[in-house]
């Protein structure tokens, strides 16, 4: 098994009776049918990213390609997002001014939804829309929440589709 989410899947249908092969846990299948999915870059794969976005509520991201950067896709009516979504608002406020860059590219229908959701649930961290121009810049990969990390050296430094746990979320520090 390649991570600890599908080793603690492949421990839970165990303990249920439902011992299932590793290959059945992953689904790829599902994710393929996503519209316009990608897989997920390779770690060590050179990631360009998105030059600039216009922000959700206003403003700008510019990225800087010598800081680290995470791409976090979330959508408002994403159960998964909803438990990811205040780790990474806690990561983007204690490493802001420690040169991480941050942009949540929300997959919501309308950018109204994704405002007054960013704003009920007070959420500080960049946020812009999947538009053409950052499809095409950065592809989405399958599943959500997707988090890719851009290491300073321009590569993939992690890649996760799905929940990660709160201190795999802290861990992304580590690339600073």
């Amino acid at each position: 098994m390649s991570n600890r989410r599908e080793w603690i899947k492949a421990q839970s249908l165990a303990l249920a009776g439902l011992a299932l092969p590793a290959a059945t846990l992953w689904m790829p299948e599902a994710h393929a049918k996503e519209k316009d999915a990608r897989p997920l870059p390779a770690k060590g794969a050179a990631l360009a990213g998105v030059a600039t976005a216009p922000l959700i509520g206003g403003g700008q991201f510019k990225a800087d390609p010598a800081k680290v950067q995470v791409y976090y896709w979330w959508a408002s009516w994403c159960p998964f997002c909803a438990q990811q979504s205040p780790h990474m608002e806690a990561l983007w406020r204690a490493h802001k001014d420690a040169g991480l860059q941050m942009l949540a590219i929300s997959i919501d229908q309308k950018s109204s939804d994704a405002l007054a959701y960013l704003k009920k649930k007070g959420y500080t961290f960049p946020a812009t829309m999947m538009t053409p121009a950052i499809q095409k810049a950065l592809p989405k990969p399958g599943g959500l929440p997707v988090t890719l990390v851009r290491g300073k050296d321009g590569r993939v430094a992690m890649a996760e589709s799905g929940e990660i746990f709160p201190e795999d979320v802290e861990q992304i520090a580590k690339f600073l």
